[in-house]
């Protein structure tokens, strides 16, 4: 289950929602009052009133959340570590396990047992798969720059500046970086490990997770451990691009990655058609490819309140995806693969980038999202429409202040 998808729904229910309220605390600093039995008061254990600490309306940005992978929990940490930048200060500042339990109680509120029960036995899924499959290739589960990264990548990386990674890189469409960043031999081990991946399952008789509710075959790599390396790949040499590249959508830094492979051809998935992702950054990494056409047609940036809205012919933009190459773009920008004339068949690894902060904000901006093409033409249209309305009434007090020199002379 991937949970990450949901924080913006949780933490907007939760922010909005009342959660001051009058309660009891018993002697052994358990919670009574509301859908608890009433405390007994005994001599021992007088109870007091308190009012449970609100949550801050506004995130602690430059708070660093701690990790609750280690902890069993019913709720992913991601989601733990998205909410706990909303702490007040005086749960802030306690220890793991009691933030931990603060906001476990609070997301009760709000999370079906049953999805907490969906969250667990995905948990017990990866947690059998990583613990029994025997991988193929040991060395795609740890991130070692030398050996998966193209040195011309790393040192892009290293200088971190927009010039060094302009030198790397070319932007066919504005907001769309292709680029090289794997060694050769990284694309033909990953697809045989996939491969294997898929073989032992089978042989396990364990299904698949799908990376999206219309593939079959695609294989999330996270399921895996693979994980392990994809998160320091995002952390240590996405994340920087992004930060040059899409500054509104990347904050300090991104809170989740998922990671899967597709393949895309007749005996396989078909292709998904124009759609958005979920996720801020996509980086598409082309693994294989045969046979010409299933170019990739962009067709626009949009929001969730636009996402039916057409193209417009300065937004259409496609895009031959060569193996080897990886295409970096926002995961709102509308894509999909062009019919092929003749069979095509290729096989991408995608990598989602989410930073839980700016979904949630985007719940409080009611503004025009710059982002945003369809928000964008609508901003200037209301400009346009506001300048007009000034120089009608420019030209209206005008003609009044003529007419009535007008009539001084008459």
């Amino acid at each position: 289950m991937f949970l990450v998808a949901s924080n913006r729904e949780i933490l907007k229910g939760i922010l909005t929602g009342n959660d001051r309220q009058e309660v009891t605390v018993d002697g052994d600093r358990t919670v009574g009052g509301r859908d608890h039995q009433p405390p007994v008061t005994t001599t021992a254990a007088a109870t007091t009133k308190m009012a449970i600490p609100r949550l801050s309306l506004l995130p602690n940005n430059e708070h660093n959340s701690d990790n609750y992978e280690d902890l069993e929990l019913e709720f992913s940490s991601s989601v733990l570590r998205s909410l706990e930048r909303y702490l007040p200060p005086e749960i802030l500042t306690a220890n793991r396990e009691e933030k931990a339990k603060f906001m476990s109680d609070i997301l009760h509120k709000y999370i079906s047992r049953e999805e907490c029960a969906k969250a667990i036995r995905f948990k017990n899924y990866r947690e059998w798969i990583m613990s029994n499959y025997q991988p193929r290739f040991r060395e795609l589960y740890k991130l070692d720059p030398e050996s998966l990264l193209l040195p011309c990548f790393r040192k892009a990386v290293r200088e971190n500046t927009e010039e060094s990674f302009r030198r790397i890189m070319f932007e066919p469409f504005p907001g769309v970086y292709v680029f090289k960043m794997f060694q050769p031999d990284f694309f033909q081990k990953l697809l045989v490990e996939v491969e294997n991946m898929r073989k032992w399952l089978h042989e396990a008789k364990l299904m698949i997770r799908k990376p999206n509710n219309k593939s079959k075959y695609g294989v999330v790599l996270d399921d895996f451990g693979m994980d392990i390396m994809l998160k320091p790949l995002v952390e240590d040499f996405i994340f920087p691009i992004c930060k040059v590249f899409f500054p509104q959508v990347c904050g300090t830094m991104f809170d989740t990655q998922h990671g899967f492979v597709i393949e895309n051809c007749e005996d396989r998935d078909a292709e998904l058609g124009f759609h958005v992702e979920n996720s801020d950054i996509t980086l598409n990494v082309c693994l294989s490819k045969q046979s010409e056409g299933g170019e990739i047609l962009f067709t626009g940036t949009r929001c969730n309140k636009h996402l039916k809205a057409g193209p417009k012919p300065e937004e259409i933009f496609e895009y031959c995806h060569e193996p080897g190459q990886a295409i970096l773009h926002l995961g709102c920008h509308s894509h999909g693969a062009k019919a092929a004339i003749t069979s095509c068949s290729r096989a991408n690894m995608i990598l989602w980038c989410i930073n839980s902060l700016f979904r949630e904000m985007q719940t409080y901006d009611n503004e025009f999202r710059d982002w945003c093409g369809q928000c964008a033409r609508e901003k200037k249209e209301k400009k346009s429409q506001s300048l007009a309305s000034k120089r009608k009434v420019k030209k209206r007090k005008k003609d009044m202040i003529l007419l009535k020199f007008i009539r001084c002379f008459v």
